[in-house]
């Protein structure tokens, strides 16, 4: 990566080149070609703020099956536009109730096999082969920084390195606007937070969720938090710099380890996202911090 006084060797893993925008395509295909046929004819449906109903949907359509999606009505018209753009039913709910379909693994009413956008054992397992690529494209790296959002990719990440490289480190990166695995990890176990939102919506839940904590607290080895302001300024070093866009969750990693968080040696930071919206671009390359919405 193109930065001055970095603090660090640093490389990028860019799913923010992947056909949907994010790394979301490998967990969600994996899932649906291990599922059964027969549980995939009345379709899939997942609960996303965007990247994962991005996944999904574009496996969907590849399937020739129906696809749903139940979104926050915060997702940003970006994601909302692909969705349908992909062929899939957008259902929209508040953040609260969004996120307890997350939590209860279900939406009463909406038919189709869910596709669990986090603690799914399948969409972690394709999640993990980002791990796999960075050994085999980086085998002395140090420390990989990944965004942090429920855990599904930070976690998947974790046991593919940790089971060739036990030495390497892996850390989340939360922001602290919503740092909720921090919280937990200080506390010890998982821990509701108050979130404030801002236009990082593709990481900062509410809570760790209670299924993916054992993973979380053994295979990470900690959390990297950082600032909007921060994730502001990696966006505009991803973009004026090395010509890449990047979303701000997908910036999070860049911005923990150009702060020097991750140490000095090695580092991957995985940016997991482009999916900026036009409005949020347009901001960050006048130096502003971008509005929720």
């Amino acid at each position: 990566m193109v930065a001055d006084d970095a603090p660090a060797e640093i490389y990028l893993k860019l799913e923010s080149l992947q056909p949907v925008g994010s790394f979301k395509l490998r967990g969600s295909g994996n899932a649906m070609a291990l599922s059964d046929p027969a549980l995939l004819a009345d379709g899939v449906y997942t609960a996303s703020a965007g990247n994962m109903a991005q996944g999904v949907a574009w496996n969907a359509r590849r399937l020739g099956i129906p696809c749903r999606v139940v979104i926050p009505d915060t997702a940003p018209d970006t994601k909302t536009e692909a969705i349908q753009r992909l062929g899939a039913e957008a259902i929209s709910l508040p953040f609260e109730e969004w996120w307890q379909v997350i939590v209860d693994h279900h939406l009463p009413g909406v038919p189709g096999l869910f596709i669990h956008p986090v603690s799914d054992p399948a969409v972690i397992a394709g999640n993990g082969t980002v791990g796999l690529e960075i050994i085999e494209d980086l085998p002395d790296v140090d420390t990989v920084l990944v965004p942090y959002g429920g855990g599904g990719l930070s976690c998947g990440i974790a046991s593919a390195v940790k089971a060739l490289k036990p030495g390497t480190r892996v850390f989340a990166c939360e922001v602290e606007t919503a740092a909720p695995l921090r919280a937990s990890l200080e506390r010890g176990a998982p821990t509701t937070i108050e979130r404030t939102e801002t236009f990082i919506d593709g990481i900062g839940g509410k809570s760790v969720l209670a299924e993916m904590w054992p993973l979380a607290r053994t295979l990470l080895n900690g959390s990297l938090v950082v600032s909007v302001e921060a994730v502001v300024q990696a966006l505009r070093l991803l973009i004026l710099r090395n010509r890449i866009v990047a979303e701000g969750a997908g910036a999070a990693s860049v911005a923990a380890a150009t702060a020097g968080l991750a140490g000095g040696k090695k580092v991957v930071c995985v940016v997991s996202g482009g999916n900026l919206s036009r409005a949020a671009l347009r901001s960050v390359l006048e130096g502003k911090i971008p509005s929720p919405r």
